[in-house]
């Protein structure tokens, strides 16, 4: 029919990225919470003020995204990806060579927005300038592979950690960065300057908005909205996991729970990539957006039963996992893919700062409404992101032609 269904996915290119995705996740953000006693510890802070830390500089590098997805469009993702390899490795080094509180805050943020360079949100873009027709198919690899991150790095980190401090195994990870991510994304980012080089028709490739110019701006708050609260849920829930648990009654399955939710989060993608061409990114953003307030309620009125816990980290996983997928894949469906890196460098702004704020007010509701109240509260949240992504509905039946909506591909 187009283009995109004779284009193969650059299989290359998304093993290379999965790998410097794992690495980028595993090193950045999954290890934080396995050395933060180490580094409250040798910082004279309590494990609050660490990770009080974190959620500064996750607001500071969520305010600075933006202007990063527009580095991404004008530079190209490939150039910002390499550039950013150097970034996180300085600013491991940097961290771990701290002399004090205010020379590890500054680190800190500068792995933040090194986060924004070397992540999902570059990642994404980057496939999009290599082959946009298909790029919604690459990202759902992508995702499949970067899923073992947690898998994969947390154990890694907890035996590092258990022969070196945290700052030995910083600097390894700032090795990795080096010696590993900056050449993939080095070569990425020449073969995509060979490849528009060689084809002079690349622009015609392009993916165009499914959206009329009058209701993009709607659609694009919408969706934003609709982003952001999910990462409110994700965010709050996955830091204070044991804590609810506990309060639940449900401590001692706590560690079960948070195995089965890596695990879950892959199995969505997988599910996805062989069920889910038939659906359009919309919908797959509701289904994501179903799962996570349903989540909540399957342990809300189960706990303390541990079976109901266990469906819990299994739904909310998959929830999780499909979020991923249309957090690249839906702007590009409607939005088309002129300005993509700007695109994500604003939807990533709106999560990190609202997912930045999650964890103290999970606490504050939990400390003064109780547990019960606090994930009901939670829960709604999600329901007013699929109230979201339903509003985009409305907008698009009276905009799009019924078989764009039908399609996978836009």
């Amino acid at each position: 029919m187009t283009a995109s269904g004779t284009e193969k996915p650059p299989i290359s290119a998304i093993a290379a990225l999965g790998l410097t995705q794992i690495i980028g996740y595993g090193s950045l953000y999954y290890s934080f919470s396995i050395l933060a006693p180490g580094m409250a510890h040798d910082l004279h802070w309590s494990s609050e003020w660490i990770f009080a830390a974190l959620s500064a500089a996750l607001l500071i590098g969520g305010l600075a995204a933006p202007l990063m997805g527009t580095w991404i469009d004008r530079l190209g993702a490939g150039r910002i990806m390499t550039a950013g390899s150097a970034i996180a490795a300085a600013a491991l080094t940097a961290c771990a060579f701290a002399p004090g509180r205010i020379a590890f805050v500054a680190a800190l943020i500068g792995i933040e927005v090194a986060s924004n360079l070397v992540q999902y949100g570059a990642a994404f873009a980057l496939l999009v300038q290599i082959r946009p027709r298909i790029a919604q198919r690459s990202i759902t690899y992508l995702t499949l592979i970067a899923g073992f991150a947690s898998t994969i790095f947390w154990p890694i980190t907890t035996v590092l950690h258990a022969h070196l401090p945290w700052q030995g195994v910083y600097l390894i990870f700032a090795v990795l960065h080096l010696a590993v991510c900056l050449p993939i994304h080095a070569w990425l980012s020449r073969g995509v300057s060979e490849t528009r080089r060689r084809s002079g028709g690349e622009a015609a490739k392009s993916i165009e908005p499914s959206l009329p110019p009058s209701m993009r701006m709607p659609a694009f708050i919408l969706m934003v909205t609709g982003f952001a609260l999910q990462s409110f849920v994700n965010a709050a829930l996955l830091v204070h996991m044991l804590p609810v648990m506990t309060a639940l009654g449900l401590g001692g399955i706590a560690v079960v729970v948070g195995t089965l939710f890596g695990p879950s989060q892959v199995l969505s993608r997988f599910i996805n990539m062989i069920f889910g061409g038939g659906l359009s990114q919309l919908m797959l953003a509701i289904v994501s957006a179903v799962l996570l307030p349903a989540a909540l309620v399957i342990l809300i009125t189960t706990a303390p039963s541990a079976t109901g816990a266990l469906v819990f980290a299994v739904v909310f996983g998959l929830g999780s996992g499909l979020n991923s997928i249309v957090q690249g894949t839906l702007p590009l469906a409607l939005f088309g893919s002129e300005g993509y890196g700007r695109l994500q460098g604003q939807v990533m702004s709106a999560r990190l700062v609202v997912s930045s704020t999650a964890p103290f007010a999970l606490a504050f509701l939990i400390s003064n409404i109780g547990i019960v109240w606090s994930l009901s509260v939670t829960a709604m949240f999600g329901a007013a992101a699929v109230a979201a992504f339903l509003a985009i509905t409305r907008l698009t039946r009276t905009s799009i032609p019924p078989e764009t909506v039908l399609s996978g591909e836009a």
